[in-house]
């Protein structure tokens, strides 16, 4: 392919590898300890959130905000949850493994996501996907969601560092928010996984549910609450206590390794994808309904068109590789139609699920590379 979706690992991959190496052969550490803590620190206060929780994927941090969401009580069995339509299969199976009543929400076929006028407000929470790296106009939809008692989720895995014209960067409007950081994302460490939120009680949560429901790796005042609301006087015992439904789902000292090391670049890797898709923005003919958007950390190029095999075939032809939209309407996959048995009318998710694709966003994308891109999409 001359255009992959993926060329490397890592940005400044050369660089980032030698000081991998080093760190291998110099630390004592592998389980999760001090890098992991400190990548968390430095990734919510990039954010302006006071919490960071490290986890092994983006998709374990889906699985962890719901079970803490629960152990809490926020959300219960047979609650409803609404999902953005156009998403990723584990933005939704852990709904459906929670016990929730999923519920998904069409998406405008210019934005590719959900609009605060495709919400419903009678939902108890709703989790939207940040979709390729743009988003619904967020601001409308929290102020909605605070007005209804809905609790609002972001899984912001592939809009890293994309900013409303409000100011904020996505992440940052629900009560907490997902990211990804397998290979190919915009920041990388293999594989990876964090959850944002400012919310102290589900923090603490989500650092209980990430580690086998014990009190290690906790403050001091959050130990020391649950040992005395379960009356646990014995250190000994308090080892191997339990307080709640948990997993294993702790990242190692790599992957904090790796986090702050391309940390060092964010900022360079967020630009590079916003000028590459403003570039390219006149090809990309989705775009009418953007203007909330200031800063587009595009995860990919997305295309809508009615004759897309044709461009398909234009794009592999040129050695461009290309995907669909995600899943494009999730509700067409085979696990949805074994474990749900209603029907919803989704016509904006059924168009991009028909009509869209998309080709590689990379920050080292050349001109060439963007030039052929454009002839193909015109």
């Amino acid at each position: 392919m001359k255009i992959p979706l993926m060329r490397q690992a890592f940005y400044n991959e050369e660089f980032t590898k030698s000081n991998l190496a080093d760190f291998i052969l110099t630390t004592t550490q592998f389980s999760m300890g001090e890098k992991c803590f400190e990548f968390e620190r430095k990734f919510a206060e990039w954010h302006g959130m006071r919490n960071g929780i490290l986890v092994n994927s983006g998709a374990s941090a889906n699985l962890a905000l719901l079970q803490a969401l629960k152990n809490l009580g926020r959300l219960k069995d047979g609650d409803e949850v609404g999902f953005s339509a156009v998403t990723w299969s584990t933005n939704v199976m852990p709904i459906i493994q929670m016990g929730f009543i999923p519920v998904p929400l069409d998406c405008n076929i210019y934005t590719l996501n959900v609009m605060s006028h495709l919400i419903r407000y009678d939902l108890k929470c709703v989790f939207l996907t940040n979709v390729l790296g743009l988003a619904g106009d967020l601001d409308k939809i929290k102020k909605l969601c605070d007005e209804h008692n809905v609790i609002l989720l972001e899984d912001n895995c592939e809009a890293l560092g994309t900013e409303l014209v409000c100011g904020n960067k996505t992440g940052t409007f629900g009560l907490a928010s997902t990211f990804s950081f397998f290979v190919g994302h915009h920041l990388s460490t293999i594989e990876g996984g964090m959850i944002l939120t400012s919310d102290p009680e589900l923090a603490d949560m989500l650092r209980l549910v990430r580690a086998n429901g014990w009190d290690r790796n906790l403050s001091d005042y959050c130990r020391d609450s649950f040992r005395s609301k379960y009356n646990i006087s014995s250190k000994f015992q308090a080892k191997y206590t339990f307080y709640d439904l948990a997993f294993n789902i702790r990242p190692t000292e790599i992957t904090g390794f790796l986090g702050l090391e391309q940390m060092r670049h964010l900022d360079e890797i967020v630009m590079k994808r916003h000028d590459n898709f403003t570039k390219l923005k006149p090809v990309v003919d989705l775009n009418h309904l953007l203007n909330h958007l200031k800063k587009i950390s595009a995860f990919a190029i997305p295309f809508l068109f009615e004759n897309r095999t044709n461009y398909i075939y234009c794009f592999e032809k040129n050695g461009i590789e290309v995907r669909p939209i995600i899943a494009g309407n999730i509700t067409k996959q085979p696990f949805w139609k074994k474990y749900v048995k209603e029907e919803y009318y989704l016509p904006g998710a059924d168009y991009i699920h028909k009509n869209g694709f998309y080709c590689a966003n990379r920050p080292d994308l050349t001109e060439e590379e963007i030039a052929l891109i454009a002839d193909c999409a015109s």
